[in-house]
């Protein structure tokens, strides 16, 4: 095994600003990576948490399995009520879209359920959003879209619905 080499506090800035690039040129791994490192130096950086949630999530269609829990779980630790939702939606709009390039059965029906949810939790950011950040209403537009383009986008109804004697 090797031994990690520890960032200059006075670099993470820049070692963001790479991370940042990275992503936007496909490379998630080597970004998520970046991200890791600035936060082995400072775990509270919420610019290097939210990153890694977004660099999680862009390898949900190779690596949901090992990125799902882990982003989950740094969205939900968020301080930021607003943050909290956004990120959480973010996650489930991306799932979705990661189900649907799958020719899983049922993942139709599991983006829906996705879909759906993050329409809510984006709901509930756009109610206590910042004034002039309608981040989360544009991230509800396009899932309505997607949901409208395509019927065959729906929930399961083949599933029994518990009555209330059970």
């Amino acid at each position: 095994m090797f031994d990690l080499k520890r960032l200059h506090k006075d670099a993470l800035p820049g070692a963001l600003a790479k991370a940042e690039r990275y992503r936007l040129l496909g490379e998630a791994r080597e970004a998520e990576s970046i991200c890791r490192d600035v936060l082995a130096v400072d775990p509270a950086d919420v610019a290097a948490q939210i990153l890694l949630i977004l660099v999680l999530s862009d390898q949900f269609i190779h690596r949901l399995a090992e990125t799902w829990a882990e982003a989950g779980a740094l969205a939900a630790s968020l301080q930021d009520p607003y943050a909290v939702a956004y990120y959480d939606g973010i996650l489930h709009e991306r799932r979705a879209k990661a189900l649907l390039k799958t020719a899983r059965a049922g993942a139709r029906q599991g983006a829906y359920a996705d879909f759906r949810y993050a329409m809510a939790r984006f709901e509930e950011a756009a109610a206590i959003a910042p004034s002039g950040d309608d981040a989360a209403l544009l991230r509800w537009n396009t899932c309505a879209r997607i949901l409208n383009a395509s019927p065959e986008i729906k929930p399961d109804t083949d599933s029994p619905v518990p009555s209330m004697l059970e």
